[in-house]
């Protein structure tokens, strides 16, 4: 059988365009090349697409240096056009896989592409990926499920020129301490926690920064839980659950990727049932999106009362070293390199029969 024409795209305009490029390294290792000629997209900060010879030049950052331009066409001729020296080639795409965390890779924008273009792709759609993405509306879908999730409060950006209005509003809303989140965001880029009114300023500046959409949450006081979802439609299977021991007083950014007391435990003590009540509510969430092929769905279980409350869904799960998603499912028997394998073909079988 003739191999196909796999095109990896990592980096990005978003906050998590490092971690992406981390997460790419890992999958493009994964891959295997006795079934797919792989090519490797970069996107830059600036938004420049640069065709990448290597997972090395990823890995050492490289490929930001390449002089070969890359453009996906929205053509149905299912191509990509490299520009070098003047010259156009013009490549055909069989499959993409985005490994693009945060905006403009995992809010379906890039899926729009894709759909355009009649390129099967790994992951979630366009649907799904913008509602998981927007914490507002996963919230507003996830209300519909028998599932808790954290009490919060909206504001819109161009509501802060009137910050006593807004501080007020929150205040008569919720007491604190509270969460303040960019609505579009990852890898806790922009979220704070705000103890007094002068945190709760500067939190709602700093999400300003990151998104015109806020969400202001209760502070949920308990154990921070983790499930990989796999599948779709009628096949989705849940990982067992992982841990995070957050080094700082929550999971933010920097805990998570420059604190190395920061850590994650597979299968944890829980009380009993509530590692299968997480199993459950995971899939019911990941299947309210309408999600397809993975996410990583994360829970919080309340100190006292033992409740399990949803916090959010990420349909490009990192693969970093120190990623939730590859160990929970190498835990639940799904090696890297198989699910790798397993999640391209499920983009085929969407793009040929609808699945």
């Amino acid at each position: 059988m003739a191999k196909k024409n796999l095109a990896i795209l990592f980096g990005g305009c978003s906050s998590e365009h490092e971690v992406s490029c981390v997460s790419a390294a890992t999958v493009i290792k994964a891959v295997n090349r006795e079934h797919y000629n792989v090519y490797l997209i970069g996107i830059t900060k600036e938004g420049h697409w640069l065709l990448v010879d290597s997972v090395s030049e990823v890995e050492d950052g490289t490929w930001r240096n390449s002089k070969k331009q890359v453009l996906i066409s929205p053509d149905t001729k299912k191509e990509m056009l490299v520009i070098e020296d003047g010259n156009y080639t013009s490549i055909p795409v069989d499959c993409a896989f985005p490994v693009l965390h945060g905006l403009f890779g995992e809010d379906g924008t890039i899926q729009g592409l894709f759909e355009m273009a009649h390129i099967p792709y790994v992951g979630c759609g366009t649907l799904s990926s913008a509602v998981a993405m927007d914490k507002f509306f996963t919230k507003v879908i996830v209300a519909a499920l028998p599932v808790e999730q954290a009490a919060f409060v909206p504001v819109r950006s161009y509501e802060l020129k009137d910050m006593d209005v807004v501080v007020s509003r929150i205040e008569s809303a919720r007491s604190y301490p509270v969460f303040i989140k960019p609505s579009n965001a990852g890898s806790s880029k922009g979220v704070s926690k705000a103890a007094n009114r002068e945190e709760l300023i500067a939190g709602l500046k700093e999400a300003a920064r990151h998104d015109t959409k806020i969400l202001v949450e209760e502070a949920i006081v308990g154990r921070e839980l983790e499930c990989a979802v796999f599948g779709h439609d009628d096949n989705v299977v849940a990982s067992g659950v992982g841990e995070i021991l957050a080094a700082a007083e929550f999971y933010d950014y920097d805990a998570k990727y420059n604190n190395a007391d920061s850590g994650t435990v597979i299968n944890p003590q829980l009380p009993e049932g509530k590692a299968e009540e997480i199993r459950q509510k995971a899939v019911q969430i990941f299947k309210a999106i309408d999600g397809f092929g993975l996410s990583r769905v994360d829970f919080f279980l309340e100190n006292e009362t033992n409740r399990v409350i949803f916090n959010e869904i990420n349909t490009i799960p990192g693969h970093t070293a120190i990623s939730m998603y590859p160990m929970l499912m190498q835990d639940a028997g799904y090696e890297l390199g198989d699910y790798i394998e397993k999640l391209i073909e499920m983009a085929w079988e969407r793009h040929e029969y609808g699945a």
